[in-house]
Parts: structure tokens; C-alpha cells; sequence
């Protein structure tokens, strides 16, 4: 399904003239404009209905009949960073920010791999920068929120024509105690995909694989049938890392609910007390077993997790759809193919029906501290500054970087110019798209490609097949507390039964342990959470 492309607006052209001057004074170089690991057109639609500028209401452009421009606003902006070149204040880029939005930008990036403790450490320190990502669920944010660190935005957002286009359903989901203390950044709900390499299927002539059947038979011919021809014992299905988002997507696609579900007596009880957990988990201890998994995956760094495919060692990789468009640009790198070296498809249908995890609609939230932004009239040229991030220009500027040097419009597609060894110029764009919330307008969409379309296809399939979780919205106090210990828990106990260091006796033993460590209180207060949540609607 492709986004609504739209035509140049006042705003794009003069965005134009700004960027033209400064790519005069830019020294020229090469580069990557690298979306990195959350990056991407994710728009949700509507238009931009005119907008604001940073400045003020009509004094942000410097054009209004020669009336003074209102003083730059001052802005400090913490981000997650997925990549080690980054934009320094001479960027290009964040110049042609600063001009459209008449600020001055002091951006402070921080490793993704260390944000939750940076981000700990921030919090704690009571010096908190203008606008921070922060992670919604954390009890370091959930306390500092309570506790006044940070601004209510939610009676603001209809004010502003792109912020007011927030969708309720995502709003509620990254809400405090149904109030908003950031404004999300928008994400794909039915992003999940299974990539598979498409030269391996072709070499044994697989078909995509329908059921969890066919999954576990492709898995098995990767590891088996010498799928890359070269006559020796050196492929295997999946690659997995540490990072565990793989095994709770596979074990949707077997009947476990995602983090809660519906028991028969409508009260509601987390993914593993329920059979079909167990069963997905034989299933991982299954392929673990055989080999078809890497043996390293619980210890494998996910800063190399693409790496194992893009080396044609793996041929399967389950995550974001979109996840298959970077690693064919990876392989096409090194080598040339007139079709792409991987495929993307929908989840297999499990025991249950066809299943597959949502994304909870955003990835953390950008919130306004209070230590930074004093008054509401500061405030509402904050939020003035982030309703204009929504807007048209503003995403291209942030995800693609600038026309005519790191990408160009072929037919009304976004064609980069990039390449990854291009560092130079990628450092002038590189995590600057983790300003982004995606609510308001769309964008035109990257150039189509059978691997782009294909991803766009199955991400808008799957807005059929996601499995919602019903306590996403509710904020737990014990879970604030408890809940790095209980998921701990959990995940140990997982990681043990899948290489065999323990039975189904061992597994039950670390249930028990989750409940008498918190979880059964957890479990109770979720409920009651749960009724009062449905008594109020």
C-alpha cells in the first residue's frame, strides 16, 4: 500500500532555498544518509493543515513584512544514536533545522546500546535537557513523571495541526496513568516479517513457508541441503541474539498471548502461565537441539545480529519487515544481483490461526522537562517546534537528508545517493530521524523495488493478524519496582530450557519463583488495573 505522494507546499520550497545555500558552503564528500534500526517513513496519514514555526506565531520565517524575527529559541535534545559518525553543529542537516525552525540545537546522542542507563542517570540527576526519548515503561521516567519532572502535554495537543492528529489508541498506550507526559514516536502496528534468502530458496526450490510446518522444514533444509551450493557444513536457519524479541514473536505465532491475554474467566494472565507458551518454547528447544539455531544467541551482540545473513551463513532472520530492505542493500553491496538476495513474508499460521506480534504503535516518547522549559509560554513554543518536525519537510529533512545530496526524487520516489561507506556525508544525517514522530502528513516513500514493496505489502497484511495486549495502557506501581526482576526471571528460565540446562520440572520451578518474588501480586494488581480500565469506558 503506498503513502499518498504529495506535491512540493510553500514550506518544501522554502526549505529549498535555505538548503541550497548551505550545501554551497558544505565541502563536498560522499556518504550514507543511513536510516538506522527505527527509521523510515512511518506516517499515519492527514495533512499538514499549515503548521507552525518555532518562532512564534508568524515570526519564525523572518518574512512577515519586515517585522523583527522573535529571538531563536533554545533548545537542548537528548537521542538514541545507532551509529558512531554523527552529525556535528556544523551538519548541514541540523543547520537547515535550526533555520526552518528558528532554533539553536545543542544535541546530545547517546550509544542505543547504554540509553536506559544513560537515560537512568539523566533522570536522576535532576538536570534533564529541553526534549528527551525516553522510554515510556521505565520506573525511572513513570516516577519523575509523577513526581513533576515533566510537563502534561495531552491538554496542549489539539492546538497544534499535526500534534492534534495524534492517534487516541497510541496515545493511551504510551500514557501515565491516562496522561500524556511525551508525545510518541509513531511506529508501523503490523510491522513484523519473516525474511528469508531468496537465493537459498531458489537453489532448493522452497516455497515461502505457509504453517509453522513448512517454517521448521526450511529451517531444516538451510541447515541440511548445502543451500548455498558450495558443498560444505557451514549454513543454518535463524539467527537469533540476545536481544529477545525473535522467540516472543515466534511464540505469538503459536496460540501465547503477547505479554497478557484473556483467560476463559476474562481475567487476565501473562504469556507464560499458558500452554501455548510451552509449546512454542519445545519448538525453540527443538531447533536449538538440531542446530538450526546459532548456538551463541543468547550471548551474540545485537549490533552484529544482520551480520550472519548478510554473510550468507543464515538464512532466516525474524523481525521489523522492513529489517530485509537494509540487509539486500548490505548484500548488494558486496555483490550485485539483478533480484534481491532476500524475501520478506507474513508469519506462518500457527495452531491458533494466523497470528503475528504488533509494535504498541510507537517507540518511546520525546517529553518536555520541567527543569529546562519553566513557563507554559516556553512550553508552547516547544511544543510549537515539535508540531513542526511533523511536518512534510521536516521528515525529509530528518529521514532522507537534503535533495541533491543525500537523495534525489526519481518519479516521485525517494531515490538515496548514498552508499555505506560513504561515512563523511552519512555523519551529516546519521540518528537525527529519532526526532521523529510521524503523526500528521506523509512523505513520499523510498523508490519502487520489489524488496520496498514487498515490505509494504506485508506490513499493511498484518494490520489483520496483530495480536493487541490488553494491559498495554496500564501502569503498574509493582512492576515499577519489581519488574526488572520478574522479567529477568523469566527470561533466564527460557533461555535455560531452549539449550537444555533445564526440564519442564526446572521451568515450572522458575514460575513459582516469579510468583513468589512479586508476580502474583503483579498479577492482581494488573487485574484490577484491567477492571477499573473497563468499568471507565
Amino acid at each position: 500500500m503506498k503513502q499518498t505522494k504529495r506535491k512540493a507546499t510553500g514550506r518544501l520550497a522554502l526549505l529549498g532555498a535555505v538548503l541550497a545555500a548551505l550545501v554551497a558552503l558544505a565541502a563536498c564528500s560522499g556518504g550514507n544518509a543511513g536510516n538506522d534500526n527505527n527509521g523510515g517513513n512511518v506516517g499515519n496519514g492527514g495533512n499538514s493543515g499549515g503548521g507552525q514555526t518555532a518562532g512564534g506565531n508568524g515570526g519564525g520565517s523572518g518574512d512577515n513584512g519586515g517585522e523583527a524575527q522573535e529571538e531563536a529559541l533554545k533548545l537542548s535534545f537528548m537521542i538514541p544514536a545507532f551509529q558512531t559518525e554523527l552529525p556535528d553543529k556544523d551538519s548541514p542537516v541540523l543547520q537547515a533545522l535550526q533555520e526552518a525552525t528558528n532554533t539553536e540545537i545543542t544535541m546530545q546522542y547517546v550509544p542505543n546500546s547504554s540509553y536506559p542507563d544513560k537515560m537512568n542517570i539523566t533522570l536522576a540527576s535532576g538536570q534533564l535537557p529541553t526534549l528527551m526519548v525516553v522510554d515510556r515503561n521505565a520506573a525511572s521516567f513513570i516516577n519523575a513523571a509523577r513526581s513533576g519532572a515533566f510537563w502534561e502535554l495531552g491538554p496542549y495537543l489539539d492546538d497544534y495541526p499535526n500534534l492534534s492528529q495524534a492517534n487516541p489508541i497510541v496515545l493511551n498506550n504510551s500514557s501515565i496513568d491516562g496522561k500524556t507526559y511525551g508525545i510518541y514516536r509513531g511506529r508501523i502496528l503490523g510491522r513484523m516479517g519473516v525474511t528469508l534468502n531468496r537465493q537459498w530458496m531458489e537453489n532448493l526450490g522452497l516455497e515461502a513457508p505457509q504453517t509453522l510446518d513448512e517454517f521448521y522444514n526450511v529451517l531444516k533444509a538451510f541447515k541440511e541441503d548445502d543451500p548455498d551450493g558450495n558443498g560444505k557444513d557451514d549454513t543454518y536457519g535463524i539467527v537469533v541474539s540476545k536481544y529477545a524479541g525473535p522467540w516472543d514473536i515466534m511464540q505469538v505465532w503459536f496460540g501465547a498471548p503477547n505479554k497478557w491475554g484473556e483467560a476463559e474467566d476474562g481475567t487476565l494472565a501473562p504469556a507464560h502461565t499458558t500452554p501455548e507458551y510451552l509449546e512454542a518454547l519445545q519448538f525453540f528447544r527443538t531447533l536449538y537441539v538440531e542446530g538450526l539455531v546459532n548456538e551463541d544467541f543468547a550471548v551474540m551482540d545485537p549490533a552484529v545480529w544482520t551480520d550472519p545473513m548478510v554473510n550468507q551463513e543464515a538464512g532466516v532472520f525474524v523481525d521489523v519487515a522492513d529489517a530485509a530492505r537494509r540487509m539486500d542493500n548490505s548484500m548488494q553491496d558486496k555483490a550485485p544481483r539483478d533480484t534481491p538476495y532476500v524475501d520478506v513474508f507474513q508469519a506462518p499460521v500457527g495452531p491458533k490461526g494466523h497470528r503475528d506480534m504488533p509494535t504498541s504503535g510507537y517507540a518511546n516518547v520525546i517529553a518536555v522537562s520541567k527543569s529546562a522549559v519553566k513557563t507554559e509560554d516556553e512550553l508552547k513554543r516547544v511544543l510549537t517546534f515539535l508540531d513542526r518536525l511533523n511536518d512534510e519537510d521536516m521528515q525529509m529533512l530528518l529521514g532522507y537528508g537534503i535533495e541533491g545530496r543525500h537523495y534525489e526524487m526519481v518519479d516521485g520516489y525517494i531515490h538515496p545517493l548514498t552508499t555505506p561507506e560513504d561515512v563523511a556525508l552519512s555523519s551529516e544525517l546519521n540518528s537525527l530521524n529519532q526526532m521523529l514522530m510521524f503523526i500528521g502528513p506523509t512523505t513520499p516513500t523510498l523508490e519502487s523495488t520489489e524488496i520496498n514493496d514487498k515490505v509494504e505489502e506485508v506490513q499493511a497484511a498484518n494490520e489483520a493478524i496483530v495480536v493487541g495486549n490488553p494491559a498495554e495502557p496500564l501502569i503498574s506501581d509493582i512492576y515499577a519496582q519489581k519488574g526488572q526482576q520478574l522479567d529477568n526471571i523469566i527470561a533466564d528460565a527460557r533461555i535455560k530450557y531452549i539449550v537444555g540446562q533445564i526440564d519442564e520440572q526446572g521451568l515450572e520451578e522458575a514460575f513459582d519463583l516469579w510468583m513468589s518474588s512479586g508476580g502474583a501480586d503483579y498479577i492482581a494488581e494488573i487485574n484490577t488495573l484491567y477492571e477499573e480500565a473497563q468499568a471507565a469506558n
